[in-house]
């Protein structure tokens, strides 16, 4: 049995994450101690300090340490829960369920010897003996285990196969079935091919005639229809004409109502003062025109 009453390849994982949090831990301690130098080579810098200068300068690295260790107790956290989560999706796999015991995170007895293992396995090639921790291991809910359930996978395997031997046995009984009825089948037909033999002849003569009745049937009608065509297109045509003789009639009188229109317009008394007055209005135009040109000579 493993020093941490794990097997090899689980202690030698233990052993992976304590090298982790080890190297999260020195990195957060170096920060801890920039923040003290980084407070000596920026503030003190003077003999004597005031009672109110010293409480604003512990202030300040105290604000400062704190966001550090808050910073690196939450990261711990998240880490502990992703190595968590990273354990129970291997479990599920399996269909395990784990279980934890939160009060064992504060024995302090299984606390030292854990850092009695990590003290050995890191300062030294000489591992030191660790007392067995002799606390049960967390099981899963199964109590069977990883056997249990390979049990009953087998189980089911072995029903799923029973059922599917008689399903093939039913088959085959279904098969055989199909075969006799196909022989039946067989034979009904040959028989029914030796009746129609005796009958053909006769079946192809009267299936002939039918044939000839019903082509010449058709072309009966195919002709029907081309006489009620060209006799629907003559109409047609001749409705068509009517209707373009109509049409310049309706033009013609159009034209002959505008002319008249205009006409009695023309004689109107309105047009007439609207003509005199166009009349005029192009006179004073052409006036205006002489006049203008007139001077643009002089100049």
């Amino acid at each position: 049995m493993a020093e941490l009453g794990l097997n090899e390849h689980h202690q030698n994982e233990v052993i992976n994450y304590m090298r982790f949090a080890r190297s999260k831990r020195g990195l957060r301690l170096k920060t801890v101690d920039s923040c003290f130098q980084d407070l000596k080579e920026s503030r003190l810098v003077e003999e004597t300090f005031t009672m109110d200068e010293v409480m604003e300068v512990l202030n300040g690295l105290q604000a400062v340490v704190h966001s550090e260790v808050e910073s690196e107790l939450i990261n711990t956290a998240l880490t502990n829960v992703l190595l968590l989560r990273q354990l129970f999706s291997q479990a599920e796999k399996w269909y395990l369920k784990l279980q934890t015991d939160i009060s064992e995170l504060e024995n302090r007895e299984l606390l030292e010897q854990v850092a009695e293992f990590e003290k050995a396995e890191f300062t030294s090639s000489n591992k030191k003996s660790i007392i067995d921790i002799t606390k049960p291991k967390l099981v899963p809910i199964n109590e069977g285990g990883t056997t249990e359930l390979l049990n009953k996978e087998i189980l089911r395997l072995q029903q799923e196969n029973e059922k599917l031997k008689s399903r093939l046995k039913t088959i085959e009984i279904q098969a055989t079935n199909a075969l006799d009825e196909k022989s039946k089948l067989e034979r009904t037909l040959q028989n029914l091919r030796l009746n129609q033999g005796n009958q053909q002849d006769f079946i192809k003569t009267h299936d002939l005639n039918d044939l000839e009745n019903t082509v010449a049937a058709l072309k009966d009608e195919f002709q029907k229809t081309l006489n009620d065509k060209t006799e629907n297109q003559k109409s047609l045509e001749e409705n068509l004409a009517a209707a373009k003789h109509d049409l310049l009639r309706v033009q013609e009188q159009l034209s002959m109502a505008e002319k008249e229109l205009e006409k009695k317009f023309q004689q109107t008394a309105a047009y007439r003062n609207m003509k005199e007055i166009l009349t005029k209005k192009n006179d004073q135009i052409k006036d205006l025109r002489k006049r203008l040109a007139k001077y643009e000579s002089e100049d």
